[in-house]
């Protein structure tokens, strides 16, 4: 602990009883591992930050004017942020038995009474962390994980983007990763164009399953023609201030253009992907540097020498570690590998991003409670988040849902696309390849090619049944949720299929968010013959236990999920054929 606390002692000073960060974090035989000690369990201690306004609603986290009195045991440092004092060391037993001696309420000698255990103090609260507190930090080409504590409160930024989620849900969670080029900031003036607004340089959709066991990584190309809709801002006096819809434009121009902020570039994705996402987190070029270098280097790969004067990285073929300005210069570089697109950066960043998540969950990581610090401190510096997660506590409680992915389990996959023929500059969605990718996000299906972490579909196997002839298939259709017209569509699909015995019943009379086809035990045969006609996963077979009458029709439901007759329903076991995609766990990954 001694070589951490002398890092920077002239912003934690240790005289007049102020305590270093570092010397809250405490070794726990029990687990193995490091805690920090504090003298409150939660936020209560540090009230909600007074705000100041910023440009594009951002609002940096200041100290609080009030606090709750607390005895001596707070001191306001330096940094004008709250020093939490933690009890000393525990003395030797001897030297405290030698005290209790001197005083008079000591326990008379040669009594059998067995001594209490010191209980502690009401406000004296533990903070598990061991790895329990990382967030996946996914921005601007880098990775990392941060174990936060109150007093980072101050180094937040966060934007009201008009949707407040709270920091976990039961389901499935979806966090949008925006990395800028916001040249603005220490040491960043040098880079690239000093007049950009702050364009999304690098986004990627960060999919965590319901269920924990995986994650998938969507990087989405920045010189991708989309459609941007109209979104609310915040404006600096409070007020809310629209943006209007924007087609056929560049993807980077969600964010930065015409006043948008990242609820502008969270609404795109939304439509592009369709998932509902729940947080996002931006960071400019110090995230990469910062970072790289408070994990002590992130180790890549190149299959041949770089030299790119214009991001500046000069490598030989083979493995580096790398930090700090060079590894900035890696996930920014291009022109020397691949095909010197954006498309060829995107695989670099990917491969910095797996490398990253590595280290971060290394056991040498975790419990060195120096880098514990240095993390949170540069991540919380780094980052700007919606108001959901715009606290420490908040974003530990994210932190903690999301330590159980494994990396094995975590795939990237980049959003397939094809050069756009009327601009060679930028590309376009190859709909083909991206339909079935999305399909899987938005049904929680992995991508990762291990069985671990694989989800089961879950509903009746219908494999042994023997599948009835098309003209015996009788059902009645119902739109649940599908598109207007959606039901007599599928008629029409279905009879031209030999279903003959196909109707339209009209509207449901409830929205399913998925397809359900419901049939008595009978009807098996015919429900595995629709089932295969129309690729419904076995999630939407539902044997009826009530008693129907098999010379009843089966009932097709069709939800949210459904969007044209001949189109699959469920989504695919495994990624698309034309999907790029990389797992975390694979160190063998080499830049070509």
């Amino acid at each position: 602990m001694e070589d951490f606390r002398n890092v920077d002692e002239h912003d934690r000073p240790h005289a007049g009883g102020e305590v270093d960060p570092a010397d809250q974090w405490v070794f726990n035989p029990s687990t193995g591992s490091y805690e920090l000690r504090l003298d409150s369990a939660d936020d209560s201690s540090v009230n909600s930050a007074a705000s100041t306004p910023r440009q594009g609603g951002g609002r940096r986290r200041t100290p609080p004017r009030q606090r709750r009195a607390v005895p001596a045991s707070t001191t306001e440092g330096d940094d004008d942020t709250t020093q939490l004092q933690v009890p000393n060391p525990r003395r030797p037993r001897e030297d405290r038995s030698a005290e209790s001696g001197s005083t008079s309420g000591r326990r008379a000698a040669g009594s059998s009474r067995r001594k209490a255990k010191a209980k502690p103090s009401r406000k004296k609260q533990v903070l598990r962390w061991t790895g329990g507190a990382m967030g996946l930090i996914l921005v601007a080409g880098c990775a990392g994980g941060f174990w936060l504590y109150q007093k980072l409160n101050g180094n937040l930024n966060d934007v009201d983007v008009g949707i407040d989620n709270p920091a976990t849900s039961d389901g499935p969670i979806n966090i949008l990763i925006l990395g800028t080029d916001d040249r603005q900031g220490k040491g960043n003036k040098g880079y690239g164009d000093t007049g950009s607004v702050g364009h999304a340089d690098t986004t990627l959709l960060f999919h965590v399953s319901a269920d924990r066991s995986n994650a998938t990584v969507l990087s989405i190309p920045r010189d991708m023609i989309v459609d941007i809709p109209k979104c609310p801002t915040k404006q600096e006096d409070g007020s809310t201030k629209v943006i209007p819809a924007e087609q056929d434009v560049r993807f980077n121009t969600s964010l930065g253009q015409r006043g948008r902020d990242p609820g502008c570039t969270w609404r795109t994705v939304q439509e592009i992907v369709g998932v509902e996402i729940n947080h996002f987190m931006m960071a400019d070029f110090n995230a990469v540097k910062e970072l790289s270098s408070a994990v002590g280097g992130v180790e890549v790969c190149v299959a041949e020498d770089i030299n790119d004067p214009k991001s500046h990285l000069k490598l030989d073929a083979g493995r580096h570690t790398i930090e700090g300005e060079q590894a900035l210069a890696f996930v920014r570089t291009r022109h020397s590998v691949g095909t010197g697109s954006d498309l060829s950066r995107i695989k670099l960043q990917q491969q910095f991003l797996s490398s990253m998540i590595r280290k971060m969950k290394s056991s040498g990581t975790l419990t060195d409670p120096g880098k514990l610090y240095d993390l949170s401190n540069a991540a919380t510096k780094a980052l700007t988040v919606d108001s959901g997660i715009g606290s420490i506590k908040k974003l530990v409680e994210l932190g903690k849902d999301l330590r159980r992915v494994d990396t094995e389990n975590v795939t990237f996959a980049t959003v397939p696309v094809v050069d756009n023929p009327q601009d060679p500059a930028t590309v376009v969605l190859n709909e083909s390849a991206a339909e079935p990718l999305f399909k899987m996000v938005q049904q929680d299906k992995s991508l990762t090619k291990t069985d671990k972490g694989k989800k089961k579909d879950k509903g009746p196997d219908l494999k042994k049944v023997e599948k009835a002839p098309a003209s015996e298939v009788a059902v009645d259709i119902l739109n649940g949720g599908g598109p207007a017209g959606a039901a007599q569509s599928t008629v029409t699909w279905l009879q031209s299929e030999g279903v003959t015995q196909s109707t339209n019943a009209g509207n449901a009379s409830e929205t399913l968010d998925e397809t359900r086809l419901e049939y008595a035990p009978d009807q098996a045969g015919q429900a595995k013959a629709l089932a295969e006609m129309l690729e419904l996963p076995r999630k939407a077979l539902k044997e009826s236990d009530d008693g129907q009458d098999a010379a009843e029709p089966m009932t097709l439901t069709l939800g949210e999920d459904f969007t044209e007759a001949g189109e699959p329903i469920g989504a695919p076991e495994k990624a698309p054929e034309g999907v790029d995609d990389v797992n975390a766990s694979d160190k063998n990954v080499c830049a070509k």
